[in-house]
């Protein structure tokens, strides 16, 4: 059986360092990482931008932590989370927030087993600028994925 591993993140350098150890530690395609993006695209069409050229995906502004991520998981990306605007999705959660667009963030994390309190509670924190990170994984595993996690400076860390 699976459980899910989340904590919130303040700074990019955090998540970035918490991924690259959880992949060290040979979590690859459990991470999924989720952040508002507040960047400004004035008339420009937001998925082509995610796309290609200089997007969070592709790691070039953002010292990889998406990018990082994307490079395992295919359906990294920008969604559109109603309440939220633009937000930044990647790993195997990006399949669930896009199937629950409108049940935003929250929706997304309870189909991904987080309780539904827990889940509006992250989704605050991205509405804050916090990066969320789930690392979904076997009941073996989670121990080690939390301490990473609360190593690298991730806050609220829940295992569900």
């Amino acid at each position: 059986m699976s459980k899910t591993v989340i904590g919130a993140f303040s700074s990019r350098d955090q998540a970035e360092k918490a991924v690259a150890e959880l992949r060290a530690k040979g979590f690859e395609k459990e991470i999924s990482i989720l952040a508002k993006d507040d960047r400004s695209y004035t008339g420009t069409d937001h998925n082509s931008v995610m796309s290609g050229g200089d997007s969070m995906t592709d790691g070039a502004t953002t010292g990889g932590v998406i990018g990082g991520i994307a490079g395992l998981a295919i359906g990294a990306g920008a969604l559109a989370i109603p309440g939220l605007g633009p937000i930044i999705a990647a790993g195997p959660i990006t399949g669930m927030l896009s199937g629950a667009a409108t049940g935003g963030i929250a929706g997304g994390l309870v189909d991904w087993g987080i309780p539904k309190d827990r889940s509006k509670f992250y989704e605050e924190k991205v509405k804050e600028g916090n990066l969320v990170a789930t690392v979904k994984t076997s009941d073996d595993k989670v121990d080690s994925a939390a301490e990473i996690l609360r190593r690298n400076g991730a806050h609220d860390v829940e295992t569900h």
